[in-house]
């Protein structure tokens, strides 16, 4: 399998439709799950869409400083996108999306435990 395929391969753990099946409006019972809404999922895997595909297009052999600078740019986006709505990263969510960074970071030949004290590349910057 050649880089881009590894970091295409990684889409096939994402979490988004996991979490699309969590949406339901809140009613007069119930507070919902109004975080999830399709929209709001597809910004967070636009986000991961982004980073695979600026990874793709900086190449295996790309120093790792590069690598690290499109990481970081992809957690920020999720930190100002969990600032903006409410909810949309909680306990589970983080684990699925931590989980995820590491799958994408040894796709791109990079250790995760190399990062945030070995908690992986996402506790440099996550705010969530």
């Amino acid at each position: 399998m050649n880089y881009k395929e590894k970091l295409e391969a990684t889409k096939a753990s994402y979490p988004f439709d996991k979490w699309r099946e969590w949406f339901f409006p809140e009613d007069e019972d119930d507070e919902g799950m109004e975080q999830y809404t399709p929209e709001n999922c597809d910004k967070a895997q636009a986000v991961l869409d982004n980073l695979i595909n600026q990874l793709v297009l900086l190449g295996e052999n790309a120093d790792e400083v590069d690598k690290v600078e499109l990481f970081k740019n992809a957690i920020m986006q999720l930190n100002d996108l969990n600032d903006s709505i409410r909810g949309l990263i909680e306990t589970g969510e983080r684990e699925d999306l931590c989980e995820l960074i590491d799958l994408i970071t040894v796709a791109t030949g990079l250790e995760p435990e190399d990062y945030g004290d070995g908690e992986g590349i996402a506790d440099e910057w996550r705010e969530w």
